[in-house]
């Protein structure tokens, strides 16, 4: 059979993770003749060989991927026939348009962790050991394609040895990237909250001798021993870190951080210790020694852990060491750690010494590394919920994502999403590129970082937009840069979308539906089409349009925006719709968290609706539930109330309240009433949690034929979820993208083409 040349173009996550070494070794055993290379589109081959032969390699390729890699598409055709002598990987071609997935950053490798722990090993005890199965990736890329002069690993000139590895293509190691050693790599650092080298009697300095080498780790274990906040700096920023055991040392860091009752994560040393902590079932094991190794939020259990990791809450959330340098604290302490996010409150990440010394009260010491982080990148959260992932925080290990959407957009267009759990997310083609979780955007510091993300996926797609997707809210952050953008630019057209339709529209791009489906949208607030506040909402969506079918009853926020923290203020609105002027003179555990003046003064404004905007909010609902019922009055953080609820809810009570739904819209007044009758809490929070369920069963009744599709974030709370799923258990709900406003931005997108 004459032979032809084929030029094979490979798009997914190809480049920084092994795959044309891996190309070569297949050629290799092919006998064939070409060359591979990194392109901006994604790995290009040429090769010359018979047809039956590429039908082969492309089989062989598509098989037995490098554990990072994954392939989108594959493209071949022939091209002018090329006489090779041999295979070579060639220079990187740097030119085209860039649709390359960017490689996120995931943990250390089982090949790395042995040779961590191998006293014979050259790299043994360095805490930067890595390959190109493992280790940073996004959290150091300047610029595409993923080469060491795109990255800050660009300032390490490797050694003899390491560039050896770095060039032989049977290597494992062959073009890592983050290549290093003891002798050319990062390195640590301690230093104490006055930016001074830390020293000990045993003269410990920071810069590494071959004596010295491993007692940075020694003597950073003993100070977390001793009760000390040690701030560790990791993969995507800083993490503030104490014994999770040692009840003085989290106190201190909750009284520090100002962080009255927010759970805590707790880094377990292996999964062995992580069973001893909580129980685990299969799924979230997998989730836990995962690559990714994301938080995984689980049940909790009798431990040695501090009473103070999460106050009233059953569940804890855990995962395992990712980097070398966490492992060999870990291994060294023999003990759990907290392992919190080093930001101010509102505000990211912090990635750098500069934006640390803002926290130079919380921390005692600096455990620091001289390799820049480029790309902040948080820690992802996730739990499971009747067999499903639920991604709360999509960040390290899973981001930036790619989705591809079954249409083509018609323009290159930006995504701007919300203005709680922000991301936002460009698109051209098919293809959509999602950053990882950026935060709030309640802080300048937050917008700054906000715009950084931005900036970073057009430079590194090299991509301007001719479209603007936001939010309607015209006060969210996120929108006042969208018009600001395209007021300076004349290029630019902006389109607003609904935000309960781009919730819906998240879901429905993930899991490739294309026709009409039934959403239900359950959030904390959204600005909806006639200028109120909505949260509690049924669509009929396609990605042409949704029309509105019901929605909760709408009521009145007492203060306005002090209403999202004081669930009290919600509660009292609705004993006012419930009773007017009367319910000043009740006596139950709304009205006595105010003083009598207060209750006079809530109910002229709720009469005259000053600042009562009104709202159909299911995240508010929750609140007043918990005010009424004594559950919380005042939350310290975001979704306290809905946590608290969850652990009141017992699966043995039965049965649900009344409501009324006519003419598209959910009464929950004699819901309320006839809670406020119970005696035990626990049977009010199960009957609310049904009734909830009892209130989307009736709306979708009437339109059943249509795929159900869950979207918001109300839908993090797990006892609602499982009851739902159990009620409708081929309900879509959102696997790989958040359900909160995180997946935002994917919706958007969505409703622009």
């Amino acid at each position: 059979m004459s032979q032809k040349t084929y030029h094979i173009l490979i798009n997914g996550t190809v480049q920084g993770v092994g795959f044309r070494p891996f190309v070569y070794r297949v050629a290799s055993d092919l006998e064939l003749c070409g060359t591979v290379q990194n392109g901006t589109q994604g790995v290009e081959i040429v090769v010359t060989t018979t047809p039956e032969t590429l039908k082969e390699l492309l089989h062989t390729l598509q098989t037995t991927l490098p554990p990072l890699a994954s392939i989108e598409t594959i493209q071949t055709q022939e091209v002018t026939y090329e006489d090779f002598s041999d295979f070579q990987i060639v220079q990187t071609q740097e030119q085209g348009e860039r649709s390359v997935r960017i490689p996120p950053d995931v943990s250390i490798c089982a090949e790395c962790e042995r040779e961590l722990f191998d006293p014979s090993n050259r790299r043994y005890g360095y805490p930067f050991i890595t390959c190109t199965h493992c280790g940073v990736r996004y959290s150091i890329i300047y610029d595409l394609p993923y080469d060491r002069k795109n990255t800050s690993m660009k300032f390490f000139q490797m050694c003899k040895a390491c560039e050896a590895e770095y060039t032989d293509p049977l290597d494992r190691r062959y073009h890592a990237q983050p290549i290093g050693c003891w002798e050319c790599g990062p390195r640590l650092s301690l230093w104490d909250n006055q930016r001074s080298a830390f020293s000990t009697p045993r003269a410990f300095v920071t810069s590494f001798g071959h004596v010295q080498r491993s007692e940075v780790v020694d003597v950073a274990s003993q100070l977390l021993l001793d009760g000390n906040i040690l701030a560790v700096k990791g993969v995507g920023g800083y993490h503030l870190m104490c014994d999770a055991t040692n009840d003085e040392a989290v106190r201190k860091l909750r009284e520090r951080k100002r962080r009255q009752t927010k759970p805590f994560a707790v880094m377990a040393k292996d999964i062995q210790m992580a069973r001893e902590l909580a129980h685990i079932n299969e799924m979230e094991e997998k989730l836990l020694i995962s690559k990714e190794r994301p938080i995984v939020l689980l049940n909790a259990q009798r431990s040695t852990l501090s009473a103070q990791i999460a106050p009233n809450i059953s569940r804890i959330g855990l995962f395992l060491p990712y980097t070398p340098s966490h492992l060999l604290l870990l291994h060294k302490l023999n003990r759990p750690l907290v392992a919190t996010s080093a930001n101010v409150t509102d505000e990211p990440i912090c990635t750098t010494r500069e934006s640390l010394e803002k926290l130079s009260g919380v921390y005692d010491y600096v455990l620091d590394h001289d390799r820049e982080i480029v790309n902040g990148c948080d820690d992802s959260v996730v739990m499971v919920v009747k067999g499903q992932r639920v991604v709360l925080r999509r960040a390290r290990g899973y981001a930036p994502a790619s989705v591809t959407l079954p249409f083509k957009l018609t323009k290159r267009t930006l995504a701007m999403g919300a203005n709680q759990k922000s991301t936002v997310a460009i698109g051209f083609d098919d293809q959509v590129i999602l950053s990882p979780h950026i935060g709030d955007l309640d802080s300048i510091g937050s917008v700054v970082y906000y715009q950084k993300n931005i900036e970073t996926l057009e430079r590194i797609y090299d991509f301007t937009p001719e479209v603007l997707v936001h939010d309607k809210h015209l006060s969210y952050e996120s929108t006042k840069l969208a018009l600001s953008l395209n007021a300076q630019r004349s290029t630019l057209s902006a389109i607003s979308v609904q935000h309960h339709y781009a919730h819906i529209l998240g879901v429905m791009a993930e899991k490739g539906i294309t026709g009409k489906v039934f959403g239900v949208a359950f959030d904390g607030t959204g600005l909806g089409d006639d200028g109120k506040l909505w949260g509690g909402e049924f669509m009929v969506c396609d990605y042409t349009g949704y029309e509105r079918v019901g929605h909760l009853d709408y009521f009145k926020l007492l203060g306005g925006a002090k209403a999202i923290k004081e669930p009290r203020r919600v509660a009292l609105s609705l004993l006012f719709d419930l009773y007017g002027e009367e319910a000043l003179h009740l006596k139950n555990p709304t009205t006595e968290a105010f003083s009598q003046a207060e209750l006079k003064t809530a109910y002229l404004m709720w009469q005259k609706g000053l600042n009562a905007p009104l709202s159909s909010s299911a995240g508010r609902l929750f609140d007043a539930v918990a005010s009424l019922l004594g559950v919380c009055q005042v939350m310290s953080f975001e979704g306290e109330s809905g946590m608290l609820l969850e652990e009141l809810y017992e699966s043995g009570v039965e049965g649900s309240y009344p409501f009324v739904y006519e003419n598209g819209e959910i009464n929950i007044l004699p819901m309320l009433e006839t809670m406020l009758q119970e005696h035990d809490v626990s049977v009010a929070v199960s009957k609310f949690f049904h009734t909830l369920v009892e209130m989307v069963a009736t709306v979708y009744e009437s339109y059943s034929e249509l795929p159900l599709v869950l979207s918001g974030g109300v839908f993090q709370n797990r006892v609602l979820l499982l009851l739902l799923l159990e009620r409708f258990p081929d309900a879509f709900i959102p696997n790989d993208f958040p359900p909160n406003d995180g997946g935002i931005a994917l919706g958007q997108l969505v409703a622009s083409g």
